[in-house]
């Protein structure tokens, strides 16, 4: 167990160093989901080892939802995705967890957007000094 947490750990580390190539950024981003999803379920060597696989399943039915859909109808499409994985994902990390997994990983979701969405905003606000100093020179 004390292994494969310090493996992702490890993992996490390095891959948060690296230089952000436009294809890593999906990397490192479920890098980080893997170690916050192992650290808040608890998750034994053994647990991962069963549920990792069964999630790459459920993560890629959802992935592969139409984005033409309504919205209302892809919410109810993840609904039932979400429904049909619950008994598999019980049998691996029990019900208490399954129910603690959907709450994280919306919450990771929630401030993974967040945190882009200021990390965004830092890019444009440190822009703006500068176009208003180059602004003031030309004047």
């Amino acid at each position: 167990m004390k292994h494969f947490i310090l493996y992702l750990l490890l993992f996490t580390g390095f891959a948060a160093k690296a230089q952000p190539a436009p294809g890593n950024k999906e990397q490192k981003i479920e890098a980080l989901y893997v170690a916050y999803m192992t650290r808040e379920l608890n998750l034994t060597e053994e647990d991962a080892q069963k549920f990792w696989p069964v999630h790459a399943q459920f993560d890629n039915e959802i992935r592969d939802l139409r984005s033409e859909t309504s919205e209302l109808d892809r919410q109810q499409a993840v609904l039932n995705i979400k429904k049909k994985y619950q008994d598999r994902f019980t049998k691996i990390l029990g019900a208490s967890r399954t129910n603690d997994f959907y709450i994280k990983d919306g919450e990771f979701r929630k401030k993974l957007i967040e945190r882009l969405k200021n990390m965004r905003q830092q890019n444009q606000n440190n822009g703006k000094p500068r176009q208003q100093l180059r602004r003031n020179n030309m004047q």
